[in-house]
Protein backbone atom coordinates (compact mmCIF):
# COMPACT_ATOMS: atom_id res chain seq x y z
CA UNK A 1 0.00 0.00 0.00
CA UNK A 2 1.39 3.37 -0.99
CA UNK A 3 2.20 5.65 1.93
CA UNK A 4 -0.26 8.54 1.71
CA UNK A 5 0.11 11.54 3.98
CA UNK A 6 -3.01 13.42 5.19
CA UNK A 7 -3.08 16.94 6.60
CA UNK A 8 -5.76 19.32 7.85
CA UNK A 9 -5.84 23.11 7.48
CA UNK A 10 -8.18 26.03 8.06
CA UNK A 11 -8.90 28.94 5.72
CA UNK A 12 -10.52 32.21 6.76
CA UNK A 13 -13.24 33.99 4.80
CA UNK A 14 -13.95 36.98 6.98
CA UNK A 15 -15.42 35.49 10.16
CA UNK A 16 -16.06 32.13 8.49
CA UNK A 17 -13.72 29.21 9.18
CA UNK A 18 -13.33 26.79 6.27
CA UNK A 19 -12.00 23.30 6.90
CA UNK A 20 -9.46 22.01 4.36
CA UNK A 21 -8.13 18.50 3.81
CA UNK A 22 -5.08 17.38 1.84
CA UNK A 23 -3.64 14.04 0.70
CA UNK A 24 -0.38 13.32 -1.12
CA UNK A 25 2.39 10.75 -1.29
CA UNK A 26 4.60 11.04 1.78
CA UNK A 27 7.78 12.92 1.00
CA UNK A 28 6.53 14.04 -2.40
CA UNK A 29 7.27 17.74 -2.81
CA UNK A 30 6.26 20.00 -5.70
CA UNK A 31 3.57 17.62 -6.95
CA UNK A 32 0.92 19.19 -9.21
CA UNK A 33 -2.02 20.45 -7.16
CA UNK A 34 -5.50 19.02 -7.79
CA UNK A 35 -8.31 20.84 -5.97
CA UNK A 36 -11.61 18.94 -5.62
CA UNK A 37 -14.84 20.94 -5.13
CA UNK A 38 -17.88 19.30 -3.52
CA UNK A 39 -21.54 19.69 -4.38
CA UNK A 40 -24.82 20.62 -2.69
CA UNK A 41 -25.45 17.88 -0.17
CA UNK A 42 -22.27 16.53 1.41
CA UNK A 43 -18.84 17.80 2.38
CA UNK A 44 -15.48 17.44 0.64
CA UNK A 45 -13.85 14.58 2.58
CA UNK A 46 -17.14 12.65 2.70
CA UNK A 47 -17.52 12.72 -1.07
CA UNK A 48 -13.89 12.49 -2.12
CA UNK A 49 -12.26 10.44 0.65
CA UNK A 50 -15.03 8.02 1.62
CA UNK A 51 -13.70 5.02 3.54
CA UNK A 52 -16.11 2.14 2.85
CA UNK A 53 -15.90 -0.92 5.15
CA UNK A 54 -14.49 -3.90 3.30
CA UNK A 55 -13.51 -1.79 0.30
CA UNK A 56 -10.19 -0.09 -0.46
CA UNK A 57 -10.86 1.91 -3.59
CA UNK A 58 -13.62 4.48 -3.06
CA UNK A 59 -11.40 7.41 -2.09
CA UNK A 60 -10.89 9.64 -5.10
CA UNK A 61 -8.31 11.58 -3.10
CA UNK A 62 -6.27 8.41 -2.52
CA UNK A 63 -6.59 7.46 -6.19
CA UNK A 64 -5.12 10.74 -7.39
CA UNK A 65 -2.56 11.02 -4.60
CA UNK A 66 -1.19 7.66 -5.74
CA UNK A 67 -1.14 9.04 -9.29
CA UNK A 68 1.26 11.74 -8.09
CA UNK A 69 -1.05 14.68 -7.36
CA UNK A 70 -1.14 16.90 -4.29
CA UNK A 71 -4.90 16.60 -3.67
CA UNK A 72 -6.91 19.21 -1.73
CA UNK A 73 -10.54 19.78 -0.86
CA UNK A 74 -12.49 22.01 1.50
CA UNK A 75 -15.87 22.12 3.20
CA UNK A 76 -17.84 25.09 1.92
CA UNK A 77 -19.52 27.45 4.35
CA UNK A 78 -22.30 25.60 6.15
CA UNK A 79 -20.96 22.13 5.32
CA UNK A 80 -18.96 19.50 7.18
CA UNK A 81 -16.53 20.98 9.70
CA UNK A 82 -16.70 24.53 8.34
CA UNK A 83 -18.60 27.32 10.10
CA UNK A 84 -22.38 27.01 10.17
CA UNK A 85 -23.75 30.47 9.45
CA UNK A 86 -27.00 32.19 8.58
CA UNK A 87 -26.07 32.25 4.89
CA UNK A 88 -27.32 29.86 2.20
CA UNK A 89 -23.90 29.10 0.66
CA UNK A 90 -24.84 29.80 -2.95
CA UNK A 91 -22.51 29.53 -5.94
CA UNK A 92 -21.13 33.07 -5.49
CA UNK A 93 -20.35 32.29 -1.85
CA UNK A 94 -18.62 29.11 -2.97
CA UNK A 95 -16.33 31.09 -5.27
CA UNK A 96 -15.28 33.22 -2.29
CA UNK A 97 -14.62 30.02 -0.33
CA UNK A 98 -12.34 28.80 -3.11
CA UNK A 99 -10.45 32.08 -3.17
CA UNK A 100 -9.79 31.78 0.57
CA UNK A 101 -8.92 28.11 0.27
CA UNK A 102 -6.54 28.61 -2.61
CA UNK A 103 -4.65 31.22 -0.60
CA UNK A 104 -3.88 28.40 1.84
CA UNK A 105 -2.79 26.12 -1.01
CA UNK A 106 -0.42 28.80 -2.27
CA UNK A 107 0.97 29.40 1.22
CA UNK A 108 1.60 25.71 1.82
CA UNK A 109 2.80 24.63 -1.63
CA UNK A 110 3.97 27.76 -3.42
CA UNK A 111 1.62 26.92 -6.30
CA UNK A 112 -0.08 29.91 -7.92
CA UNK A 113 -2.22 27.76 -10.24
CA UNK A 114 -3.75 24.30 -10.03
CA UNK A 115 -6.00 21.77 -11.68
CA UNK A 116 -9.62 21.79 -10.49
CA UNK A 117 -12.30 19.12 -10.36
CA UNK A 118 -15.90 19.88 -9.39
CA UNK A 119 -18.89 17.60 -8.93
CA UNK A 120 -22.51 18.73 -9.48
CA UNK A 121 -22.93 22.20 -7.96
CA UNK A 122 -19.22 21.88 -7.14
CA UNK A 123 -18.68 21.89 -10.89
CA UNK A 124 -20.61 25.17 -11.02
CA UNK A 125 -18.46 26.55 -8.20
CA UNK A 126 -15.25 25.44 -9.91
CA UNK A 127 -16.32 26.82 -13.29
CA UNK A 128 -17.36 30.14 -11.75
CA UNK A 129 -13.98 30.29 -9.97
CA UNK A 130 -12.18 29.60 -13.26
CA UNK A 131 -14.20 32.40 -14.84
CA UNK A 132 -13.27 34.80 -12.02
CA UNK A 133 -9.64 33.71 -11.59
CA UNK A 134 -8.58 32.37 -15.00
CA UNK A 135 -4.88 32.66 -14.17
CA UNK A 136 -5.34 30.21 -11.28
CA UNK A 137 -6.88 27.25 -13.15
CA UNK A 138 -4.63 25.14 -15.37
CA UNK A 139 -7.15 22.43 -16.30
CA UNK A 140 -10.77 21.98 -15.27
CA UNK A 141 -12.90 18.82 -14.95
CA UNK A 142 -16.65 19.47 -14.70
CA UNK A 143 -18.48 16.36 -13.49
CA UNK A 144 -22.30 16.13 -13.24
CA UNK A 145 -22.38 19.72 -14.51
CA UNK A 146 -25.41 21.72 -15.64
CA UNK A 147 -25.54 24.92 -17.67
CA UNK A 148 -29.08 26.26 -18.24
CA UNK A 149 -30.96 23.38 -16.62
CA UNK A 150 -33.39 23.18 -19.54
CA UNK A 151 -35.45 19.95 -19.49
CA UNK A 152 -33.31 18.41 -16.72
CA UNK A 153 -35.48 15.82 -14.90
CA UNK A 154 -33.77 16.23 -11.52
CA UNK A 155 -34.10 20.01 -11.56
CA UNK A 156 -37.72 19.92 -12.72
CA UNK A 157 -38.53 17.70 -9.74
CA UNK A 158 -36.41 19.79 -7.36
CA UNK A 159 -38.10 23.03 -8.45
CA UNK A 160 -41.31 21.81 -6.83
CA UNK A 161 -39.69 23.03 -3.59
CA UNK A 162 -38.50 26.35 -5.00
CA UNK A 163 -40.60 28.45 -2.60
CA UNK A 164 -38.95 26.65 0.31
CA UNK A 165 -35.46 27.31 -1.07
CA UNK A 166 -36.32 31.00 -1.46
CA UNK A 167 -37.50 31.34 2.14
CA UNK A 168 -35.11 29.00 3.99
CA UNK A 169 -31.31 29.06 4.06
CA UNK A 170 -31.02 25.40 5.10
CA UNK A 171 -32.88 22.19 4.27
CA UNK A 172 -33.16 18.96 6.26
CA UNK A 173 -31.21 15.85 5.29
CA UNK A 174 -31.42 12.30 6.64
CA UNK A 175 -30.28 8.79 5.82
CA UNK A 176 -33.08 8.24 3.31
CA UNK A 177 -32.19 11.46 1.48
CA UNK A 178 -28.52 10.57 1.13
CA UNK A 179 -29.34 7.08 -0.06
CA UNK A 180 -31.81 8.50 -2.62
CA UNK A 181 -28.97 10.39 -4.35
CA UNK A 182 -27.67 7.00 -5.51
CA UNK A 183 -31.00 5.65 -6.72
CA UNK A 184 -32.97 8.61 -8.11
CA UNK A 185 -31.51 8.32 -11.64
CA UNK A 186 -31.18 4.55 -11.98
CA UNK A 187 -30.89 1.98 -9.18
CA UNK A 188 -28.01 -0.46 -9.44
CA UNK A 189 -25.31 1.99 -10.58
CA UNK A 190 -23.64 1.94 -7.13
CA UNK A 191 -23.28 -0.36 -4.13
CA UNK A 192 -25.79 -0.02 -1.31
CA UNK A 193 -22.98 -0.07 1.26
CA UNK A 194 -21.56 3.09 -0.32
CA UNK A 195 -24.82 5.00 0.13
CA UNK A 196 -25.12 3.74 3.70
CA UNK A 197 -21.53 4.68 4.54
CA UNK A 198 -21.88 8.13 3.02
CA UNK A 199 -25.06 8.80 5.00
CA UNK A 200 -23.47 7.67 8.25
CA UNK A 201 -20.33 9.71 7.59
CA UNK A 202 -22.11 12.92 6.68
CA UNK A 203 -24.81 12.87 9.34
CA UNK A 204 -22.16 13.23 12.04
CA UNK A 205 -21.97 16.90 10.98
CA UNK A 206 -25.68 17.62 11.40
CA UNK A 207 -29.07 17.10 9.82
CA UNK A 208 -29.25 20.23 7.64
CA UNK A 209 -27.30 21.64 4.68
CA UNK A 210 -27.54 25.03 2.92
CA UNK A 211 -30.11 25.69 0.18
CA UNK A 212 -28.15 28.19 -1.91
CA UNK A 213 -26.94 25.87 -4.65
CA UNK A 214 -30.39 24.27 -4.98
CA UNK A 215 -31.89 27.75 -5.37
CA UNK A 216 -29.29 28.71 -7.97
CA UNK A 217 -29.77 25.48 -9.92
CA UNK A 218 -33.57 25.79 -9.92
CA UNK A 219 -34.02 29.56 -10.43
CA UNK A 220 -30.79 31.33 -11.38
CA UNK A 221 -29.12 29.34 -14.16
CA UNK A 222 -26.98 29.98 -16.05
CA UNK A 223 -24.42 31.20 -13.50
CA UNK A 224 -21.41 30.48 -15.73
CA UNK A 225 -20.42 31.90 -19.12
CA UNK A 226 -18.52 29.27 -21.15
CA UNK A 227 -16.85 31.93 -23.28
CA UNK A 228 -15.07 33.25 -20.17
CA UNK A 229 -13.50 29.92 -19.22
CA UNK A 230 -10.12 30.00 -20.90
CA UNK A 231 -8.36 26.83 -19.70
CA UNK A 232 -8.67 23.31 -21.13
CA UNK A 233 -11.92 21.71 -19.95
CA UNK A 234 -13.19 18.16 -19.64
CA UNK A 235 -16.95 17.73 -19.21
CA UNK A 236 -17.96 14.43 -17.60
CA UNK A 237 -21.46 12.99 -17.71
CA UNK A 238 -22.88 9.76 -16.32
CA UNK A 239 -25.15 7.97 -18.78
CA UNK A 240 -28.13 8.18 -16.43
CA UNK A 241 -27.50 11.56 -14.75
CA UNK A 242 -30.72 13.59 -14.64
CA UNK A 243 -29.23 16.87 -13.39
CA UNK A 244 -28.68 18.03 -16.99
CA UNK A 245 -29.50 16.91 -20.51
CA UNK A 246 -26.84 15.93 -22.99
CA UNK A 247 -28.04 18.74 -25.27
CA UNK A 248 -27.55 21.36 -22.54
CA UNK A 249 -24.00 20.21 -21.86
CA UNK A 250 -23.06 20.01 -25.54
CA UNK A 251 -24.31 23.55 -26.09
CA UNK A 252 -22.02 24.69 -23.28
CA UNK A 253 -19.15 22.61 -24.65
CA UNK A 254 -19.40 24.15 -28.12
CA UNK A 255 -18.94 27.66 -26.71
CA UNK A 256 -15.78 26.92 -24.74
CA UNK A 257 -13.08 28.98 -26.48
CA UNK A 258 -10.09 26.73 -25.75
CA UNK A 259 -10.11 23.92 -28.31
CA UNK A 260 -8.19 21.70 -25.89
CA UNK A 261 -11.44 20.26 -24.54
CA UNK A 262 -13.10 16.88 -24.07
CA UNK A 263 -16.65 15.63 -23.56
CA UNK A 264 -17.00 12.21 -21.96
CA UNK A 265 -20.09 10.09 -21.25
CA UNK A 266 -19.65 7.06 -19.01
CA UNK A 267 -21.99 4.12 -19.51
CA UNK A 268 -23.49 2.66 -16.36
CA UNK A 269 -22.85 5.77 -14.30
CA UNK A 270 -25.41 8.08 -12.70
CA UNK A 271 -25.00 11.35 -10.77
CA UNK A 272 -22.25 10.59 -8.22
CA UNK A 273 -19.56 9.49 -10.65
CA UNK A 274 -16.66 8.97 -8.17
CA UNK A 275 -18.76 6.58 -6.07
CA UNK A 276 -20.35 4.54 -8.85
CA UNK A 277 -19.60 0.96 -9.86
CA UNK A 278 -17.77 2.21 -12.96
CA UNK A 279 -15.72 4.91 -11.21
CA UNK A 280 -12.42 3.36 -12.33
CA UNK A 281 -13.24 4.06 -15.98
CA UNK A 282 -13.96 7.68 -15.09
CA UNK A 283 -10.76 8.01 -13.05
CA UNK A 284 -8.75 6.57 -15.95
CA UNK A 285 -10.09 9.20 -18.35
CA UNK A 286 -9.74 12.03 -15.84
CA UNK A 287 -6.11 11.17 -15.11
CA UNK A 288 -5.35 11.02 -18.83
CA UNK A 289 -6.83 14.49 -19.30
CA UNK A 290 -4.95 15.97 -16.35
CA UNK A 291 -1.61 14.46 -17.37
CA UNK A 292 -1.91 15.12 -21.09
CA UNK A 293 1.28 16.69 -22.51
CA UNK A 294 1.09 20.38 -23.22
CA UNK A 295 0.16 21.42 -26.72
CA UNK A 296 3.08 21.88 -29.11
CA UNK A 297 2.35 23.67 -32.39
CA UNK A 298 4.53 23.24 -35.46
CA UNK A 299 7.00 26.06 -35.89
CA UNK A 300 7.10 27.38 -39.43
CA UNK A 301 10.55 28.62 -40.49
CA UNK A 302 10.09 31.36 -43.07
CA UNK A 303 13.78 31.62 -43.80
Amino acid sequence: MTDIQANEYWAKKGDVDLFMFRKRLAGRDNAPVLFMVHGSSFSGPTGFDLQVPGREDYSQMDRFARAGFDVWTLDHEGYGRSSRTGGNSDIASGVEDLKAGFDVVTRETGATAAMFYGSSSGALRAAAFAQTRPETVIRLVLDAFVWTGKDAPTLIKRAENLDYFRTHNTRPVDRAFFESIFTRDKPGTSEQIVAETLAETELQYGDTVPTGTYLDMCANLPVVDPEKILCPVMIVRGEHDGVATEEDLLNFFRLLPNMDKQFAIFAGQAHVTPLGLNRHRFWHAMEAFLTMPDRVDRIVDDQ
